[in-house]
């Protein structure tokens, strides 16, 4: 086996995870063994031993390098922040203020605001209103949701304040995508 796995847009050395830890040596035999045995379900096993191996692999990268971890995913690792993004992305329908959140995660507003714009690197509204467009966009795409639906889904108060900040924030109203033009 190599002594250097590489993740796109990073390099993970071996020699940097302290030892190389068990599940890798463990997972890359089973995927060895798999590829060379072409048993029925090979293909199977291979898929979802890929999928460990990425993810274990983003673990260990996480854990590793506090200082580097992206945006959103950086800031699962704290716990208030974290708590405050799993609210958003279950509950992107709730009318959340800043204040809210902040209080949900038992912060002061203050706080709460710019831990959340550091770890993140954008605002606490700016985020939600963000990942609401996100699943909006996503709902108009792949299940031909019309923007009234979405809007109420997401708890607008009006389909016109929603295709506000649809256009706003994917520079296209929600027609347009909707049709696929």
């Amino acid at each position: 086996m190599p002594d250097i796995y590489k993740v796109k847009a990073s390099v993970l050395h071996r020699e940097e995870l302290e030892g190389p830890p068990s599940w890798l040596d463990a997972t890359l035999t089973l995927l060895g063994a798999e590829a060379l045995s072409l048993r029925p379900g090979s293909a199977a096993v291979m898929t979802r031993l890929a999928d460990i191996l990425v993810l274990q692999t983003i673990r260990a990268w996480l854990e590793r390098d506090e200082d580097r971890r992206p945006g959103w995913l950086g800031a699962l690792g704290d716990p208030d922040i974290g708590r405050a993004l799993v609210l958003i992305h279950r509950c992107a329908e709730e009318r959340w203020t800043v204040a809210s959140l902040a209080s949900e995660v038992q912060l002061s507003r203050s706080v709460f605001a710019e831990r959340f714009s550091r770890l993140v690197g954008m605002p606490p509204m700016q985020y939600v209103t963000r990942w609401r467009m996100s699943l909006a966009r996503s709902w108009m795409r792949e299940e031909r949701m019309s923007a009234s639906e979405a809007a109420y889904r997401l708890g607008y108060s009006s389909e016109a304040a929603f295709s506000r900040a649809f256009k706003r924030h994917l520079q296209v109203p929600p027609g347009v995508l909707r049709r696929g033009t």
